[in-house]
Protein backbone atom coordinates (compact mmCIF):
# COMPACT_ATOMS: atom_id res chain seq x y z
CA UNK A 1 0.00 0.00 0.00
CA UNK A 2 1.16 3.40 -0.82
CA UNK A 3 1.92 6.17 1.25
CA UNK A 4 -1.14 8.04 -0.15
CA UNK A 5 -3.48 5.75 -0.42
CA UNK A 6 -3.59 5.22 3.40
CA UNK A 7 -5.89 6.24 5.50
CA UNK A 8 -4.91 8.60 7.86
CA UNK A 9 -7.07 9.72 10.93
CA UNK A 10 -8.82 13.19 10.54
CA UNK A 11 -7.18 16.10 11.85
CA UNK A 12 -10.46 17.82 12.12
CA UNK A 13 -11.54 18.97 15.23
CA UNK A 14 -14.96 17.90 16.66
CA UNK A 15 -16.36 21.35 16.12
CA UNK A 16 -15.67 21.42 12.26
CA UNK A 17 -16.82 17.55 11.98
CA UNK A 18 -20.36 18.80 13.15
CA UNK A 19 -20.26 21.86 10.45
CA UNK A 20 -19.04 24.83 12.49
CA UNK A 21 -19.93 28.29 13.69
CA UNK A 22 -23.34 27.79 11.10
CA UNK A 23 -23.93 24.53 12.78
CA UNK A 24 -23.87 25.87 16.17
CA UNK A 25 -25.81 29.32 15.14
CA UNK A 26 -28.48 27.17 14.24
CA UNK A 27 -28.75 24.67 17.19
CA UNK A 28 -28.38 27.78 19.49
CA UNK A 29 -31.59 29.56 17.72
CA UNK A 30 -34.28 27.01 17.95
CA UNK A 31 -32.99 26.18 21.54
CA UNK A 32 -33.68 29.73 22.61
CA UNK A 33 -36.60 29.86 20.30
CA UNK A 34 -38.18 27.01 22.17
CA UNK A 35 -36.56 28.51 25.76
CA UNK A 36 -38.09 32.19 25.45
CA UNK A 37 -41.56 30.73 25.36
CA UNK A 38 -41.01 28.03 27.85
CA UNK A 39 -42.88 27.73 31.56
CA UNK A 40 -40.37 25.88 33.42
CA UNK A 41 -36.94 27.32 32.27
CA UNK A 42 -37.46 30.32 30.15
CA UNK A 43 -38.11 32.94 33.48
CA UNK A 44 -34.54 31.94 34.70
CA UNK A 45 -33.31 33.68 31.86
CA UNK A 46 -32.43 37.10 31.84
CA UNK A 47 -35.67 38.84 29.52
CA UNK A 48 -33.67 41.44 28.63
CA UNK A 49 -30.59 40.14 27.49
CA UNK A 50 -31.88 36.95 24.92
CA UNK A 51 -29.49 38.04 22.38
CA UNK A 52 -26.58 37.63 25.13
CA UNK A 53 -27.12 34.51 26.76
CA UNK A 54 -26.96 32.94 22.90
CA UNK A 55 -23.94 35.02 22.07
CA UNK A 56 -22.57 32.90 25.49
CA UNK A 57 -24.08 29.94 25.02
CA UNK A 58 -22.85 29.62 21.45
CA UNK A 59 -19.42 30.67 21.83
CA UNK A 60 -18.43 28.44 24.92
CA UNK A 61 -19.87 25.20 22.86
CA UNK A 62 -17.68 26.00 20.03
CA UNK A 63 -14.84 26.38 22.06
CA UNK A 64 -15.53 23.62 24.16
CA UNK A 65 -15.59 21.38 20.59
CA UNK A 66 -12.36 22.40 19.41
CA UNK A 67 -13.74 26.17 18.03
CA UNK A 68 -12.52 29.58 18.57
CA UNK A 69 -11.27 30.17 22.25
CA UNK A 70 -14.04 33.66 21.67
CA UNK A 71 -15.73 32.60 24.99
CA UNK A 72 -12.05 32.39 26.93
CA UNK A 73 -10.95 35.58 25.62
CA UNK A 74 -13.89 37.68 26.29
CA UNK A 75 -15.31 35.75 29.69
CA UNK A 76 -12.02 33.77 31.29
CA UNK A 77 -12.52 30.15 32.53
CA UNK A 78 -15.71 29.14 32.19
CA UNK A 79 -16.75 28.56 35.77
CA UNK A 80 -20.27 27.19 34.64
CA UNK A 81 -21.36 26.24 38.11
CA UNK A 82 -20.27 29.47 39.54
CA UNK A 83 -21.84 31.64 36.79
CA UNK A 84 -25.46 29.46 37.43
CA UNK A 85 -25.17 29.64 41.21
CA UNK A 86 -27.83 32.32 41.06
CA UNK A 87 -30.29 30.73 39.36
CA UNK A 88 -31.88 27.82 40.97
CA UNK A 89 -31.80 24.77 38.56
CA UNK A 90 -33.72 21.33 40.38
CA UNK A 91 -34.00 18.37 38.73
CA UNK A 92 -36.94 19.40 36.49
CA UNK A 93 -35.60 22.76 35.77
CA UNK A 94 -32.20 20.24 34.21
CA UNK A 95 -34.79 17.56 32.85
CA UNK A 96 -36.71 20.28 30.83
CA UNK A 97 -32.97 22.11 29.41
CA UNK A 98 -31.86 18.80 28.27
CA UNK A 99 -35.33 18.14 26.51
CA UNK A 100 -35.19 21.50 24.66
CA UNK A 101 -31.80 21.07 23.51
CA UNK A 102 -32.61 17.65 22.25
CA UNK A 103 -35.01 19.12 20.20
CA UNK A 104 -33.23 21.70 18.80
CA UNK A 105 -30.56 18.99 17.83
CA UNK A 106 -33.44 16.98 16.14
CA UNK A 107 -34.61 20.48 14.36
CA UNK A 108 -30.89 20.87 13.07
CA UNK A 109 -30.38 17.25 11.56
CA UNK A 110 -26.61 16.72 12.55
CA UNK A 111 -24.91 13.69 11.22
CA UNK A 112 -25.99 10.77 13.28
CA UNK A 113 -22.49 9.93 14.27
CA UNK A 114 -22.16 13.19 16.21
CA UNK A 115 -25.54 13.22 18.27
CA UNK A 116 -24.47 10.80 20.79
CA UNK A 117 -21.50 12.68 21.96
CA UNK A 118 -23.66 15.45 22.28
CA UNK A 119 -26.40 14.36 23.57
CA UNK A 120 -24.06 12.73 26.39
CA UNK A 121 -22.45 16.22 27.02
CA UNK A 122 -25.65 17.97 27.29
CA UNK A 123 -27.16 15.74 30.09
CA UNK A 124 -23.73 15.52 31.95
CA UNK A 125 -23.57 19.66 32.25
CA UNK A 126 -26.99 19.60 32.58
CA UNK A 127 -27.05 17.30 35.59
CA UNK A 128 -23.34 19.26 36.80
CA UNK A 129 -25.47 22.57 37.15
CA UNK A 130 -28.55 21.40 39.67
CA UNK A 131 -28.25 23.46 42.77
CA UNK A 132 -31.18 23.18 44.57
CA UNK A 133 -33.31 19.96 45.67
Amino acid sequence: MSESSRSLPSARTFYEEVGGAPTFTRLIAHFYAAVRTDPVIGPLYPQDDWEGAEVRLRSFLEQYWGGPTTYSQERGHPRLRMRHAPFAIDVRGRDRWVELMEAALAEVQLPEQVVPPLKKFFHEAATFMINRE
